[in-house]
């Protein structure tokens, strides 16, 4: 048995899997923690801002590189965007289909997706206001703040997934991006 696959937690009802190692989710709580920072706390025209913005971007950049060099379920193998699997899924719910996906279910695959690029606008369109050719662009000042609003939509519908998906598969997501493991319930069929 790899280390992937661990049963071994002493939960009766329960399989543990060692899905998310720790480069993954230090890099998930540190883009949190950037968005929630520049969101909410560092001042929008401030070195500060620029800074944590940059670190966000370098995290999300660190990440797609873990994601063609990490582990089993960093990698994008393991969660590969589609929109016809992301329908399939879709209607499965419908279904009442309470199957658990190791790595991220297809909806979540592309909302990661999503906000790794939008982070990655973020840094750019942030990156281009410090530039004599944009400094006071308006257009690029624009798109920086849609940008973080649409992230802020996508943050709010991700959450809402998490709960949803804790929910719905009996598998605490939540804790999963804390310790790395998921504890399916052995009712639930695994993909």
């Amino acid at each position: 048995m790899s280390v992937a696959e661990m049963n071994s937690d002493g939960r009766p009802g329960a399989r543990t899997f060692m899905v998310w190692d720790p480069v993954v989710r230090l890099i998930h709580w540190g883009v949190a923690l950037t968005v929630l920072l520049n969101g909410a706390i560092t001042e929008e025209d401030g070195i500060t801002h620029e800074w944590v913005g940059y670190v966000g971007a370098g995290l999300v950049v660190t990440r797609l590189v873990w994601g063609l060099i990490g582990t089993r379920y960093a990698r994008f193998t393991a969660f590969w965007p589609s929109i016809s699997r992301a329908r399939q899924y879709l209607e499965s719910l419908r279904r009442g289909d309470r199957t658990v996906h190791l790595a991220h279910n297809p909806l979540g695959t592309l909302m990661v997706y999503n906000m790794w690029a939008t982070v990655l606008f973020l840094g750019l369109t942030g990156y281009l206001m410090t530039t004599p050719a944009f400094f006071g662009s308006f257009w690029v000042e624009g798109l920086h703040a849609l940008a973080f609003n649409w992230l802020v939509l996508c943050v709010i519908v991700h959450v809402a997934a998490v709960i949803y998906d804790t929910r719905r598969s009996g598998v605490n997501l939540v804790r999963a991006m804390i310790d790395g493991r998921k504890h399916v319930p052995e009712d639930r069929p695994i993909e």
